[in-house]
């Protein structure tokens, strides 16, 4: 029995390695291993192409088709041609709009830099002749600018440049203090008397962009069409990826969708066209995922001049462009503006670090974006819990620690029964070694004796497994919650510790981890067939090894709960010695 006991111990220790690896292999195992390319400086030259270098021609695979006959085109641009494209700088990202269709080309998130050992801005969207990823919107199907034979509309704005700490005109109020609220109008006229109003709204301390369209109708007949925003981007590498040495580490890159019924669902890249997106959804949203960011459309509410603006059912789809680009985007219903009307229809977009509590708030399902995987309740509980003492302590390093002793503390009973099982194990080895030798021949007999003595001692040989299967779960949930939780991104500890999502340069913690673990394995009983002992002898190398690459504060983690461990354990071993050592007084 106690060969067999040995026996799970070891499979729960390998059933963690393998798990362990499952998740590298998901997050990790399909990273481009090419270099990100550096962002081209941002010019303010408007090229006359479009952000992604085709020609200003109507492109079917760039501008979503409209449900409607198109019969007839939407009338040709006339607005002259802007040269510079329109920078807004606020307390959270720098961002440039291009007056050509009025797309976002790039945002430089303040915040958040490059990498840890600069002080550049980390850059999410940008388009240059290396990489493109940018949001677009506008008006499309059969009066829609966007679908003009001229290709997109120019818009004209006031300046080309703003600061929404200086250039903010209103404000509002939200959890009783009083923000700045800068709005940006561009104007697009036709010679027929349609004027579009193209509205980007930024308040201070938030991502999302409000971006509304207001047409208004001073020709003669109705005008039709429908909202669009979309995300456009290439198969570049992921910037949000860091490098550990032999190992490029990357989480999942791909789209994004949700909807109230269905709230999270991922979508490769290779399967935009295969198993494209294809649905209306009220309250739904769209998005690209990266490492620690997303950028996201959510459709919002259509205004008529009598009533009140309502929510619009939203068509979802995703498909590929002529040349190859990922695109994921939504178009609202069909507009219809009489003569003499106006009509307003809006979206919010967002590109930023994937905070949760925000991105709950934008939209349902927009929150899972920071994908724990399946076991995502007991991360979310983790997160929780590290939010809480760093609001305590101000440091991460710190807070995992605390969180560590919270955990054992609420493990303590359940793990205390155990180790107090492998204590008396340890404290009957002599005897089970004696009545090896004498009925090592006889194995019926001697597990007849092996079995009674456990019933004697109170001893269940399979216990030993139990910690280490409660703190499997525990273990690769936070290690999700190190490589999501955008919070801990650079996040530094002491000393050489400069930031716990990635390895110890110095593979001082894995060495320690590994350490504890020997110790660990001392306070246990040895098993009795040699080859098992050689085993569990080599496990602390193993896991060592395996640690070394991985994000030190997971090994810190580790270490902590092992040392607690060898505490309980020590504690615990005292305590069935000295009852021991009473009976054999006593008797």
């Amino acid at each position: 029995m106690q060969q067999w006991a040995r026996i799970a111990i070891l499979g729960a220790m390998f059933v963690v390695a393998y798990l362990l690896i499952l998740a590298w292999q998901k997050d990790y195992g399909n990273a481009d291993t090419q270099p990100t390319p550096e962002a081209a400086v941002v010019t303010h030259e408007v090229s006359a192409d479009l952000p992604n270098g085709q020609a200003t021609a109507a492109v079917p695979s760039d501008v979503p088709q409209a449900n409607i006959a198109n019969q007839q085109q939407a009338t040709d641009a006339t607005a002259p041609v802007s040269q510079q494209l329109i920078s807004v700088k606020t307390d959270l990202y720098h961002l440039w709009i291009n007056p050509k269709g009025g797309d976002i080309v790039r945002v430089e998130l303040l915040n958040h830099d490059k990498n840890k050992d600069s002080d550049q801005p980390f850059v999410l969207l940008e388009s240059d002749p290396k990489r493109t990823y940018v949001s677009q919107s506008g008006l499309i199907g059969l009066n829609g600018p966007d679908s003009s034979r001229n290709g997109r509309p120019v818009y004209e704005s006031e300046k080309t440049s703003y600061t929404l700490a200086t250039d903010a005109k209103s404000s509002e109020e939200k959890d009783g203090k009083t923000i700045k609220v800068l709005n940006i109008p561009m104007v697009f006229k036709t010679a027929d008397g349609i004027e579009i109003i193209k509205t980007f709204k930024f308040t201070e301390g938030d991502y999302p962009v409000v971006v509304t369209h207001k047409i208004v109708n001073r020709s003669a007949s109705n005008w039709q069409g429908q909202m669009f925003g979309q995300i456009k981007r290439d198969a570049s590498d992921d910037p949000g990826k860091s490098d550990q040495g032999i190992f490029t580490l990357g989480t999942f890159l791909g789209g994004a969708w949700g909807d109230p019924e269905d709230p999270y669902n991922k979508l490769k890249f290779s399967n935009f066209n295969d198993e494209k997106l294809n649905v209306d959804a009220k309250g739904g949203w769209v998005a690209i995922v990266q490492h620690y960011f997303v950028s996201a459309w959510v459709p919002g509410q259509l205004k008529l001049t009598q009533g009140n603006g309502q929510e619009y059912t939203a068509h979802l789809e995703s498909r590929k462009s002529s040349d190859d680009m990922n695109i994921i985007g939504f178009t609202s219903p069909t507009i219809n503006v009489p003569a003499g009307t106006v009509a307003e229809v809006d979206a919010t977009f967002y590109a930023g670090p994937k905070i949760q509590s925000e991105l709950k708030d934008l939209a349902v399902g927009l929150n899972q974006t920071v994908d724990y995987g399946w076991l995502w309740p007991i991360a979310k509980l983790l997160f929780i819990g590290l939010q809480f003492f760093h609001g305590i302590v101000g440091n991460w390093g710190w807070s995992i620690i605390l969180l560590t002793i919270l955990v054992k503390l609420i493990l303590w009973p359940l793990s205390a029964k155990s180790y107090r099982s492998m204590a008396k194990m340890r404290v009957i080895a002599p005897e089970m070694q004696r009545m090896k030798e004498e009925f090592g021949e006889d194995r019926m007999r001697f597990s007849q004796e092996m079995m009674a003595l456990y019933k004697r001692e109170q001893v269940n040989p399979l216990s030993g497994c139990l910690p280490l299967l409660l703190q499997m779960p525990i273990f690769l949930a936070l290690y999700w919650v190190l490589m999501e939780s955008v919070e801990l991104r650079h996040a530094p500890w002491i000393l050489w510790i400069q930031d716990l999502s990635a390895m110890d340069p110095y593979f001082i913690l894995p060495l320690l981890m590994g350490a504890t673990m020997f110790i660990q394995q001392m306070l246990n009983p040895q098993p009795a067939d040699p080859m098992q002992a050689k085993v569990f002898r080599i496990m602390p190398i193993i896991f060592t090894v395996f640690m070394l690459f991985f994000p030190s504060g997971l090994v810190l983690y580790w270490i902590v709960n092992n040392s607690i461990t060898i505490l309980q354990q020590s504690l615990i071993n005292k305590s069935v010695e000295k009852e021991k050592a009473n009976r054999e007084v006593a008797n």
